[in-house]
């Protein structure tokens, strides 16, 4: 076994790897840019390089540097963990070259299957199910909307060398055609130095299902059931289980058999995935295999037992596996929810900036609940823009998927996060609808649920009055919190939530509350402080779990995937408060501004023009995806502001308009 390796990584798959390889008595070795010098990796490991600037182009992903840096350590082998150089056939080779292990599969199993267009010839010749479509290279975009014409739409245009959600666009017909293609060859450019594009039938109603495989050197595979990776924006994965609700024993075993014979027809070594898409009828076709660790994968590793980073090492050391097909056995119900520096609120636009209030929920281990949260984040670290905007994975485990579900739930409840916006109410609200409940999911769950964006859930009456009276309640302890005799206690308060009002008759005697509301009657249990972000509230019988927020004359809630901001005044201020005039906000119509923090690198438009609703206008990248900004009505194009190139923060202007 290895005495020491070095981790080409950073962020939470670089903590995941060297929490294994420490259980494991393994040193390690972490490497880090500019922005990382204070990067939780950098912490864990045994030892830590420095190699470059803060662009992963300048850092991360020059071979070069790392290994350098394991000949300055001493490290024997190079744990990838994803993305950057995990898929870097020549890296690979570069790494024998030099007498080091590479920590994953052989550099022809990574080329053949990091090329789209090989992997699905090798797929079909393996006897694997392949989506219909164009296997060769595209050349220009005329040639694809041809292609795309004779395929019938919809299709799904892809670069070759994509993945993670880059590089891809669904045509509904042939304007879509020509710009995906544009878009889809211009990101595979920038993200990964190959723009070759194809095209395949996309299935309509389908659920994306991966199988994990693990292999030897010595000719042994096997599969470790599937994961469930339907709940996707952008094709960019948000929610994970594993197994799936959807799949029988038969399909199962299927998928498994046939992701296996591809693994063993490119010689496959170490852990890896084949990626399906399902269709209604459970027909499955061969998506792509990843060779690499996924994102996803604690999910397997909570039904199976498996440590799947273990396995990888023990796999390049030379090892057998010690696991057979028949001693993989399907325990339980595993989730994993993705947490993203974004704002659901605009469209899931990147956000950046520091963490100032970092506390993810309490991990627990037993034989009827799993807490787990991989993350490389700490309180007071800082998000950029330098790389993906993932903050941490929650995972839960439970006998059953209504258990994990509800362990899911009640871990987002108390997963505090300030200073970036990020997705945790988006991912609660997902948690609590009906649809996903049943296990009705789809790869167009999020644009069918929510097809005018997401605008934060609405509580249901119930529940907000429920809220309502904690806000009582709450503004009483706050006026009272100098009093510490615990003594009985009586207030009038009223509680103001947009439109709505609430006049509550607040008996405080400890924690305990009693409410009247138009002459209702209420008690409540309140075990919360000033101060506090967390309350935990007892309302007649019903127990929320509140995160709260003081403001001036009243709070923020955030509960459930509701984030609500209540005024708590005395009734005599209440009533006047109504007197008052409402602000109205500046109009911004004739602006176009940068919904995130990016670089422009396209201008569609020149001073002068004429332009109608929906036309795109400039191409904004962050976080190395590109976003079309759109008109959203006839109007003149009056001035351009931003030039190609520019680097502008959240709402500056990039085009000024005037009216036709």
């Amino acid at each position: 076994m290895f005495k020491k390796i070095l981790i080409a990584n950073r962020g939470e798959i670089a903590c995941r790897v060297i929490k294994s390889a420490q259980e494991m008595g393994i040193k390690t070795v972490a490497v880090y840019s500019d922005a990382d010098k204070s990067a939780l990796h950098v912490q864990m490991a045994d030892e830590a390089v420095h190699i470059g600037g803060s662009p992963a182009s300048e850092s991360y992903l020059v071979g070069q540097k790392i290994i350098a840096a394991c000949k300055t350590t001493g490290a024997e082998a190079v744990h990838p963990g994803y993305g950057f150089l995990s898929e870097n056939a020549t890296f690979c080779e570069q790494l024998t070259k030099e007498g080091l292990v590479f920590i994953g599969p052989p550099p022809k199993a990574i080329e053949a299957m990091g090329d789209k267009i090989t992997s699905k010839k090798i797929a079909a010749e393996a006897g694997v199910a392949t989506v219909p479509g164009h296997m060769g290279l595209i050349e220009d975009a005329e040639e694809a909307v041809k292609i795309a014409r004779q395929i019938t739409y919809p299709v799904m245009i892809k670069a070759s060398a994509g993945g993670g959600g880059k590089g891809m666009r669904i045509a509904y017909d042939d304007g879509e055609a020509r710009e995906g293609f544009a878009r889809s060859k211009s990101e595979a450019a920038s993200s990964f130095g190959d723009d070759r594009i194809f095209i395949e039938k996309f299935i309509e109603d389908p659920r994306h299902i991966e199988i994990q495989v693990l292999a030897d050197n010595h000719g042994n595979c096997i599969y470790l059931g599937e994961r469930e990776c339907s709940i996707q924006r952008r094709h960019q994965k948000v929610i994970e289980e594993a197994p799936s609700v959807f799949l029988d024993e038969a399909t199962r075993q299927a998928m498994g058999s046939q992701a296996v014979a591809l693994a063993k027809a490119v010689n496959y070594s170490s852990a890896g995935t084949v990626e399906f898409i399902v269709d209604r009828d459970r027909n499955f076709y061969f998506l792509e295999m990843n060779t690499r660790l996924q994102v996803e994968h604690p999910v397997s590793e909570m039904i199976t037992g498996v440590d799947l980073v273990e396995q990888m090492l023990l796999v390049a050391a030379g090892e057998k596996l010690a696991l057979a097909q028949g001693d993989i056995k399907i325990d339980g119900w595993a989730m994993e929810s993705r947490i993203y520096a974004e704002d659901p609120y605009r469209n899931f636009l990147p956000s950046v900036g520091r963490l100032s209030v970092y506390q993810p929920p309490e991990e627990v281990s037993s034989d009827q609940l799993i807490v787990r949260n991989d993350t490389g984040v700490y309180e007071g670290g800082e998000i950029s823009t330098f790389y993906d905007p993932m903050i941490a994975k929650v995972c839960t485990w439970a006998p059953d998927r209504a258990g994990a579900i509800e362990a899911m739930v009640n871990a987002l409840d108390v997963f505090e996060i300030e200073g970036v916006g990020h997705n945790i109410p988006f991912l609660q609200a997902v948690m609590g609808q009906e649809r996903f409940l049943q296990g009705r999911l789809t790869t167009g769950y999020i644009a069918e649920e929510f097809p005018d964006g997401f605008a934060g859930v609405e509580p249901q009456e119930q529940v907000l009055k429920q809220i309502a009276a904690f806000v009582a309640c709450a503004s009483v302890i706050e006026q009272s919190c100098r009093n510490t005799t615990g003594g009985k206690e009586r207030r009038f308060q009223s509680v103001i939530l947009g439109a709505q009002r609430w006049d509550f008759d607040v008996e405080a005697r400890g924690k305990s509350f009693y409410l009247c509301l138009s002459g209702v009657q209420s008690k409540a249990k309140i075990d919360w402080l000033p101060g506090q972000r967390i309350a935990s509230v007892v309302i007649d019988g019903v127990e929320h779990v509140l995160q709260v927020q003081s403001l001036t004359n009243g709070f923020r809630i955030r509960h459930r995937g509701a984030d609500l901001v209540f005024r708590a005044l005395t009734p005599r201020v209440a009533d006047l408060m109504e007197l008052m005039p409402e602000k109205i906000p500046a109009d911004m119509s004739r602006f176009l501004l940068c919904p995130m923090p990016g670089v422009v690198v396209g201008l569609n438009v020149v001073e002068g023009d004429i332009v109608e609703d929906g036309q795109s206008l400039a191409v904004v990248e962050a976080m190395k995806m590109e976003n079309v900004l759109r008109a959203q009505k006839r109007a003149k194009v009056s001035k351009i502001v931003a030039d190609v190139g520019a680097v502008l923060s959240v709402d500056a202007v990039i085009l000024e308009f005037e009216e036709v």
